[in-house]
């Protein structure tokens, strides 16, 4: 796997190299950790490098490009790279090209992680490292359990002071100004690959792994620089044959054959280069279609799966909400029965008047037979 990740700032791209480092076993190559090593370990280049900051001027093209050469030549390097932060512009691309196809390891993806600038404002302005372990965090998006606090190691986040949205809004213009030719470089050489570059980290992650995973095989790869390299060593004997033969000579029939059967022969090359190339790339745009379509499928299947389930749950706690409101009102109708049968109600007993006896009244008969009492004694 030999890659480089294009992006502007705060698109991910350290990030993503760290995770894309512990998945597939390959180093990451930033040219910044390149060149603050060089001088700390105060190299030959290293000390170019320094004569060339301390005197305020940028590092050259060419000291960078042969940090990488250097790097190149480490044995963890053989199975691949991953290019982060170089090239950033179309020169830089094209010295690049010029050094990996000298070494016989050519890119085999530029891969663009594209973001949104107003996101990209919001994570350059709210990013966080840590001054001891370099893990990075974002106050807005990811950030750590204890304020100002690394998760890790518990070292003090620090922010960049150049990491405000006046710099980082002049940084993307520099950017889309320089960086994003890239794209057209890379894409008419058939590397360009985009990938969404919002949302979850390990989503992006497994849009990144989805592409790495399509890409040729280093077998197929280094069989066509093979056949490119013998392709060039032909043209360069035409031309010598060509320089060294005079004008009379070149009338001889023998020299007329000589040109002939190598020009014969770099056609013959060409058309079978040419044959296994186009097979080779069949194969591969089949085989990623059907991945493609494969994980297509997958992710629909996903969400369907989500769909359902959720339905389900919405359906199963309406289903609980219903049950737990019909027992309450059960339990409430029961106390208030009991309530009901434990205090019966007790009939009003009107009050006697304090120091009256009670009276009882007169039945109409009493009243006649009093009177005819009172009349009798009058006679006597």
């Amino acid at each position: 796997m030999r890659i480089v990740l294009i992006g502007a700032p705060g698109s991910g791209k350290g990030t993503q190299a760290k995770k894309l480092v512990s998945r597939y076993g390959v180093p990451q190559i930033s040219t910044g950790d390149l060149l603050r090593a060089a001088v700390a370990a105060e190299t030959p280049l290293g000390l170019q490098a320094k004569a060339a900051m301390d005197a305020g001027q940028l590092v050259s093209d060419q000291i960078v490009l042969d940090m990488i050469e250097e790097r190149m030549a480490e044995p963890d390097t053989k199975k691949g790279f991953i290019l982060d932060g170089f090239p950033r512009n179309i020169p830089q691309a094209q010295a690049l090209d010029t050094m990996l196809i000298k070494l016989g390891r050519p890119l085999e993806a530029a891969i663009l992680i594209d973001v949104d600038f107003d996101l990209l404002i919001q994570r350059i302005a709210g990013r966080r490292t840590c001054s001891s372990c370099g893990q990075m965090y974002n106050i807005y998006t990811s950030p750590p359990k204890m304020d100002g606090l690394c998760d890790v190691c518990g070292g003090k986040l620090h922010h960049r002071a150049d990491d405000n949205e006046d710099t980082i809004t002049n940084r993307l213009r520099v950017y889309e100004a320089q960086t994003a030719p890239l794209i057209n470089y890379y894409k008419s050489q058939g590397k360009q690959y985009i990938v969404d570059g919002a949302g979850d980290i390990d989503e992006i992650l497994q849009r990144l792994r989805n592409i790495i995973d399509t890409l040729p095989t280093h077998e197929s790869l280094e069989s066509a620089s093979k056949t490119a390299r013998f392709e060039q060593t032909i043209q360069e004997m035409v031309e010598k044959v060509e320089t060294k033969l005079t004008p009379d000579t070149q009338a001889t029939p023998v020299a007329n054959k000589e040109t002939r059967t190598m020009t014969a022969k770099k056609k013959a090359t060409r058309k079978k280069a040419t044959a296994k190339k186009s097979v080779a790339k069949k194969k591969i745009t089949k085989k990623a279609a059907v991945k493609k379509k494969a994980a297509k499928k997958k992710v629909v299947k996903k969400r369907v799966a989500v769909k359902k389930a959720a339905a389900k749950k919405k359906k199963v706690v309406k289903k609980k909400a219903a049950v737990k409101k019909k027992v309450v009102k059960k339990k409430a109708a029961a106390k208030k029965k009991v309530a009901k049968k434990a205090s019966p109600k007790e009939k009003p007993v009107k009050k006697k008047a304090a120091g009256k006896a009670p009276t009882k009244k007169k039945t109409p008969t009493k009243k006649k037979g009093a009177k005819k009492k009172a009349a009798a004694r009058k006679k006597r």
